[in-house]
């Protein structure tokens, strides 16, 4: 795992299509932006390990809503 530092307003580029923004630090927690190509799929991970979606990496079951999934607009 990468590991890096990055104040509010900076950002992180990866495989220059995706970008991740810190956009606040508050204590206690991170507020962050993400701009990905629409065919990247972003989900929390705590919606992965949720019980609706114990399954989701050993059948493939997309059981998680739509409204879970960010939005790259």
């Amino acid at each position: 795992m990468l590991v890096l530092s990055r104040k509010a307003g900076q950002k992180i580029i990866i495989n220059e299509k995706i970008t991740i923004t810190v956009v606040r630090v508050a204590q206690g927690s991170v507020r962050i932006g993400v701009d990905a190509p629409d065919d990247c799929t972003i989900v929390r991970e705590e919606i992965l390990d949720g019980p609706d979606n114990q399954n989701l990496q050993r059948d493939g079951d997309r059981s998680v809503s739509e409204s879970d999934y960010a939005h790259t607009d």
